[in-house]
């Protein structure tokens, strides 16, 4: 971890959206996807297809929740805000952060992914690249420019050892 070179960050305009924690999108997303389910079914019909699915969405709920909640802890241990449009204090590059530069909201995919599984909800799996969109192209690139005026070279340094997502 690393401190800031005490360069302020310029003002970053903030998609009205990005008030709203992405925990809470991820939560919206999937519930949207319930409601279409009830109104629209897609059923899988093979009971062994349903038990594989509820197996396979139980581990990767699990492994999902580990990620985000490692990704979290790392964070607050560093005393950095978890807010994506305000500015970090510290650069954290350690545990999950050394593969990907997101781990929390890989984390959060798999958790959805897992609990889409879990509960056969189709729609909600349809919905996911709505929200992998939404972080993709309006919150990651505000919290990379803040990264990147907060802590300049090493920033950078980082973006070239570590993919965004993987």
């Amino acid at each position: 971890m690393s401190r800031p070179n005490g360069l302020n960050s310029p003002a970053v305009r903030i998609h009205p959206l990005m008030h709203v924690p992405v925990p809470w999108i991820f939560v919206l997303v999937f519930l949207g996807g319930v409601v279409v389910q009830h109104f629209v079914p897609i059923r899988i019909h093979s009971t062994h297809a349903r038990h594989l699915i509820f197996a396979l969405g139980t581990v990767i709920t699990v492994a999902g929740t580990l990620l985000a909640a490692c990704g979290l802890w790392i964070f607050l241990s560093a005393g950095t805000t978890t807010v994506p449009y305000k500015t970090a204090s510290k650069l954290v590059t350690c545990g999950p952060y050394r593969f990907t530069r997101n781990p929390m909201y890989v984390g959060l995919i798999l958790v959805y992914l897992g609990l889409a599984g879990i509960q056969v909800q189709i729609w909600s799996v349809l919905l996911l690249p709505l929200v992998i969109a939404y972080l993709h192209r309006i919150v990651i690139p505000v919290e990379e420019s803040r990264l990147r005026d907060a802590f300049g070279e090493s920033y950078q340094q980082y973006c070239a050892r570590v993919r965004r997502w993987f």
